[in-house]
């Protein structure tokens, strides 16, 4: 009898690993499609010919998707397993919702920090070098020749990167302990620097996310079309195609050796046509989208900014008055244990719209700043090296938001804690990620 209860735990436990890959598999091919969607729609179309750097540019494409759908993964993890504790805690003996358990959520926030690393340190500089690669001088030019120009780059650059943490460690902390810790590297050295990067990916959170709070209402307010008050569309529609045709008139009657007023007219030109399709747009919108769509969006994002604004000074103050709200590192609630809310699935809900809604801000914040200004991609017009560079920036911010998210008391779930009884306990691969 222990003998088949032995192959039955075994068998079970086998199952139990398929289907999490096979369901970990499925999650990342979704995400992976709609990336590689959202990426060619920005990919600059000319780069699309047929030839070494069209492989170069290719190579470059797919391993700018991995990353983008890794950062969407490491984004949509903190509301699925908010969600999933719920599901747990509303359902937890329906025999259709067994493979949603502990060790499954655990798998998956460890293949998110796994990938986060391996995209962070290795697939986005091999990239990026590989895109601006030409070959040493004297070697036959190819891509293998571009290939070890490439992987050369990527040894110096981790050398250098060694070096300065290692020069860093011994000013620092002159202690013979913590310069042996830099010998292990894949249980200190990676961990160590993964974290340092999520902390200056929180602080680039904690500057954008209120940047992005106030431009939210500006953004939506281009994007949707406003109320006609007091206003005659028609008579401005006219005014517009007659400046148009006086601009058109001048720029047919300058002489092609006055490039200066030819630009400047032809820059004119095309906001002039910019503002008569809006003027369009807003002429052809139907009432309901001009008088009901508008403002309820507008109240609905002055709502959730209110919202989050006096759930962060609760959390903030409840920390300065009272010790026992710190976090505890791995004490707490574990998956399908307890919820996460006083108001139950509604609570979580509304804990699962203000992380979106922060991470949109975020981004749009992201943005909106001065020095990442020129990062805003472009549809049709986004060259390789730009796109690498919003994939890089997105998985920062994404792998810093779980942590913000945990400082601002939005997100109060532990995965470290044991599986319920009916969960396939599963030991984790990555120690950094179990406070999470």
């Amino acid at each position: 009898m222990e003998g088949q209860d032995e192959v039955s735990a075994r068998e079970q436990h086998f199952h139990s690993q398929v289907r999490e890959s096979t369901i970990c598999f499925l999650i990342f091919a979704i995400l992976y499609i709609v990336s590689y969607f959202i990426i060619t729609r920005y990919k600059r179309k000319s780069d699309e010919q047929e030839d070494e750097d069209a492989i170069v540019n290719r190579i470059s494409l797919f391993l700018s998707t991995f990353t983008l759908a890794v950062s969407a993964g490491a984004v949509l993890l903190l509301p699925f397993s908010i969600i999933s504790n719920e599901i747990l805690l509303s359902f937890p003996q329906n025999y259709y919702i067994q493979w949603l358990n502990g060790s499954l959520i655990h798998g998956l926030w460890n293949l998110a920090s796994l990938f986060s690393n391996l995209c962070l340190f290795v697939l986005m500089p091999f990239a990026f070098f590989f895109l601006e690669s030409e070959g040493f001088a004297g070697l036959k030019k190819g891509i293998r020749a571009r290939i070890l120009e490439t992987l050369v780059m990527l040894i110096l650059l981790a050398l250098l990167i060694l070096g300065i943490v290692w020069v860093a460690s011994a000013l620092i902390d002159n202690d013979a302990a913590s310069m042996e810790s830099l010998y292990d590297l894949w249980e200190f050295y990676l961990p160590y620097l993964y974290s340092c990067i999520s902390l200056m990916g929180c602080l680039l959170l904690l500057l954008c996310t209120p940047v992005g709070l106030s431009r939210m209402f500006t953004v939506m307010g281009q994007l949707l079309v406003k109320p006609t008050i007091l206003e005659d569309l028609d008579e401005q529609i006219y005014i517009i195609t007659l400046e148009e045709e006086a601009l058109q008139r001048r720029l047919s009657g300058l002489p092609s050796s006055v490039e200066y007023n030819v630009t400047e007219l032809e820059q004119e030109l095309e906001n002039v046509k910019i503002l008569k399709k809006k003027l369009e747009r807003r002429k052809k919108a139907s009432a309901w989208e001009r008088n009901l769509v508008y403002p309820a969006v507008m109240v609905l994002l002055l709502i959730e900014t209110s919202i989050s604004v006096l759930l962060v000074a609760c959390n903030i103050l409840c920390l300065l008055v009272d010790e026992t709200a710190m976090p505890k590192g791995t004490r707490g609630p574990g998956i399908g244990n307890a919820s996460l809310s006083a108001f139950g699935f509604v609570g979580a809900a509304l804990e699962i719209i203000l992380i979106f809604y922060l991470m949109v801000s975020s981004v749009v914040g992201f943005y909106s700043l001065r020095v990442f200004g020129n990062f805003i991609p472009k549809k049709d017009d986004t060259t390789m090296t730009k796109i690498i560079g919003n994939c890089v920036s997105i998985l920062v911010l994404s792998s810093a938001l779980p942590v913000m998210s945990r400082t601002l008391g939005l997100h109060k779930l532990h995965l470290s804690d044991t599986p319920r009884d009916s969960d396939t306990a599963k030991p984790s691969a990555n120690g950094h990620q179990k406070a999470l």
